[in-house]
Order: structure tokens, then C-alpha cells, then sequence
């Protein structure tokens, strides 16, 4: 990939983890969406036609966290597999990463032969295996051609959301549309108790800045348990829901499954982390030094808080912008506001004047008591019922540094 598509790709991940949203690994992201070469095209399926779903492990790449998957069509006549990707996007398209920004991705449904498909991953050492339908001929063929018809031209687009509208979350919809509503009719009123926040979380766990970018990042829209159906927004999820679904008369669903590539690295955890004792612990330290730092030695105290400052104004700009200036609903209405406040900002002229050794001003102090407050709201919001956001975590770490420095800057007279 050309030195501008890697840095352009960057960027782009970037702004998903500004964003805090999951996304389905991308097949070779920014590369040009392939065709199906002529000498092997989609393929017509015929009543010896199977229709599978591969799933490929996740990576150890940003982008590759949350696995991968496609539909494929298998002719069985000495023509290739094909594979049906929903994961390719064009970083060249006009005002690619305004649209990544603002939440109006386009995502592109693209066939190329199985083989194809699978090469990257092997290289990566990321796992991938079939499972085999359980089809009737006349639901391989309507399925087939339907790919192979919105594979073609602007039928090939579509408007990506991370959760609702992903290369799983097609694949699945697909899927249910060859079966008449089977599928949903299954898998809607069961849970497990995940979330999209525990899901996104545990995924990204394995980079940590990652994981810290979706828990800050999400509001309480990525807290409400998921049914089975929702949770297949994840590649692996949806293939651990296929092998429980049957047929009307009971046959399981997935006749057979096939292992494609060997997983050679490592796999995520299989539960989100629970952080709330080490919060609870840090928040305490961090409160007791920021005390102790004040009555000893506020000017090192100050210039120490000024980079905190900074990255939680910066932090609660992003979280507002997401709010009101995209489409990203995951990230609506987000409770971290009241702890990574925009008005942290206003408070580094004043924390710079006492670092500098003179005395803090009025508004300064003023402006501290407004960030603290604003914490203790997001602490008071936990023990009501209806603001279900767990974003425990973050106040447990953050309502004590704040009352910390509060009382360190603005000690009761």
C-alpha cells in the first residue's frame, strides 16, 4: 500500500477511536475495491450450490480487533468460491474522512474469489473457518443471485453504522432474508448480558489506549443488554449464534464447518476487564498526592495539572462534538462530560499563573469549584435508576482528583 493510503488509513483509525465505536475489520483497508476477474466470475448457483459463512479471527492490528466476515457461494462445478466481503470502504472517495468524522461512512459490498480473500489473512496468521449451510436449493439460488445483484454498481453501497449496519451485521441480515425471518425469530428475545460497550471493550483489550478510547468514548445507548441477534454485530458471535439456530423441523442450522486458515496468534479475553477496584485505588493515590502536592508544593502541583487539564478539555470538546456534530449515536448524550469537562480548558491560564508563582484568581478558583461540581453530578447520576451509563470506572477515578485539586487551589477560608 502507497506511504499516503498507510498514513491516510492511520488517520482514519484515529478517528474511530475519537469516535468510540466498533467497527468489523475492514478487508485491506484504503486498497482499490477489487472486481471479480472475468475469468472467474460471481457464480450462478445451481442445485449442487453451497452457501456458507466464513469467519476470520481478529488481528493484532487496531483495525482487526473485532474480527471479520463474508458470505461465500461455493458453485461445486470446478469454478472458484466466491466470496461476498461487505468490508471494504474507498479512501480516495471525495471527503472520505469528513464523512468517517461526521458518521456518514459508505461501506461497499464486494465478490472476489475465496482464495483472494483468504491470502491476507493467512499472511497475518489470523484463523478463519467455514460453516456450511443447511440450504434448500431454491434458498441457495435466490440467496446467490441476490448477493451477485448487490454486488453490482450502486447496490454495492451502503451506509455503515458500527453496531447496526456492519460486515457481520449484513452478513446476518442476509442470512435471515434467504430463511424468511428465521434467524431473528431465534436469536431477538435471548441475551447473554452483553453490551456494546463490554463487547467493544473486551475486544480492544489487548491495546489498552484502544480499549480507554471506547469506554471514555461511549454513552449509556452502548449499555442496554443485547439480544443474540444485536450481539452478531461481532463476527465470532454471530458464528456462535448460527450453531444453535434449527431449521423448522429442527435440523441445525449449519450442516457442516470447515477450518480454512489456522489462528496463529493470540485471541482476545473472553470477558471485558472489571476496573472498578483499581479505579477506586488510583483515584484515592492520585487524590492523596494531588493534597499533599498542594500544601507543600503548589507550583509543581499546578504545572503537574495543567497537561490533565488539557487532555480532559480536549477530551470533553470531542465527546460534545460527537454529540452535536455527527452521527454517531453511540456516543450521544455521554455522562464523561461532567468528568472530562470542556471547562477544564478555562483553567489552564489560571494553573499557569500558579505555577509561575502567583496567586490564583477568583475566576480560577470559581472555575474549579464548577469542575468539581460537575463531578459530584456525575457521581450523584450513579444512584439513579434511569441513567443506566456504566461509566462507574471513570468516576471513581476522576471525582477525587477533581475535590483533590479543588481543595488544594481553592482551600475553604
Amino acid at each position: 500500500m502507497p506511504l499516503r493510503n498507510r498514513l491516510r488509513a492511520l488517520l482514519a483509525g484515529c478517528l474511530l477511536l475519537v469516535a468510540s465505536a466498533a467497527s468489523a475489520d475492514p478487508a485491506v483497508p484504503g486498497a482499490p475495491l477489487p472486481a471479480v476477474p472475468a475469468t472467474t466470475p460471481a457464480p450462478v448457483a445451481a442445485p449442487a450450490a453451497r452457501i456458507g459463512v466464513v469467519t476470520m479471527e481478529p488481528g493484532e492490528i487496531f483495525f482487526e480487533r473485532f474480527g471479520h466476515n463474508a458470505i461465500v457461494v461455493d458453485p461445486r462445478d470446478g469454478r472458484e468460491p466466491v466470496a461476498y466481503n461487505f468490508g471494504y470502504f474507498d479512501l480516495d472517495e471525495p471527503n472520505f474522512v469528513g464523512n468517517f468524522v461526521h458518521g456518514n461512512m459508505r461501506y461497499w459490498l464486494v465478490a472476489l474469489p475465496l482464495r483472494q480473500d483468504l491470502a491476507r489473512y493467512a499472511r497475518l496468521g489470523r484463523g478463519a473457518a467455514v460453516q456450511w449451510l443447511d440450504l434448500t436449493p431454491g434458498q441457495v439460488v435466490a440467496l446467490a443471485a441476490a448477493l451477485e445483484a448487490n454486488a453490482t454498481g450502486d447496490n454495492a453501497r451502503y451506509r455503515y453504522d458500527y453496531y447496526t449496519s456492519n460486515c457481520s451485521t449484513k452478513v446476518r441480515d442476509a442470512i435471515d432474508g434467504a430463511l424468511d425471518g428465521l434467524l431473528k425469530s431465534q436469536l431477538s428475545g435471548r441475551s447473554q448480558g452483553n453490551t456494546y460497550r463490554s463487547e467493544s471493550v473486551r475486544l480492544a483489550a489487548p491495546a489498552p489506549w484502544m480499549a480507554i478510547g471506547f469506554h471514555v468514548g461511549l454513552s449509556d445507548y452502548a449499555d442496554r443488554p443485547l439480544s443474540r441477534w444485536d450481539e452478531s454485530f461481532i463476527p465470532m458471535r454471530l458464528r456462535d449464534a448460527l450453531r444453535e439456530v434449527k431449521l423448522a423441523d429442527g435440523r441445525p442450522l449449519v450442516l457442516a464447518e470447515e477450518t480454512l486458515l489456522p489462528h496463529r496468534i493470540g485471541q482476545p479475553p473472553a470477558e471485558a476487564p472489571q476496573l472498578r477496584g483499581a479505579a477506586f485505588a488510583a483515584g484515592l493515590v492520585l487524590a492523596g498526592g494531588a493534597l499533599w502536592l498542594g500544601r507543600r508544593r503548589p507550583r509543581l502541583l499546578a504545572a503537574l495539572a495543567l497537561p490533565v487539564w488539557t487532555v480532559a478539555g480536549l477530551a470533553g470538546l470531542t465527546m460534545l462534538f460527537i454529540w452535536f456534530g455527527s452521527a454517531h449515536v453511540a456516543g450521544w448524550g455521554n455522562e464523561n462530560l461532567l468528568l472530562l469537562s470542556p471547562l477544564c480548558l478555562g483553567l489552564l491560564p489560571g494553573g499557569w499563573a500558579v505555577a509561575r508563582g502567583r496567586e490564583a484568581s477568583k475566576f480560577f478558583r470559581a472555575l474549579l469549584v464548577a469542575v468539581a461540581a460537575c463531578a459530584a453530578l456525575a457521581g450523584f447520576l450513579k444512584f439513579l435508576p434511569f441513567r443506566p451509563q456504566q461509566n462507574v470506572e471513570w468516576v471513581l477515578l476522576l471525582l477525587p482528583l477533581h475535590w483533590a485539586l479543588l481543595r488544594a487551589f481553592a482551600p475553604r477560608r
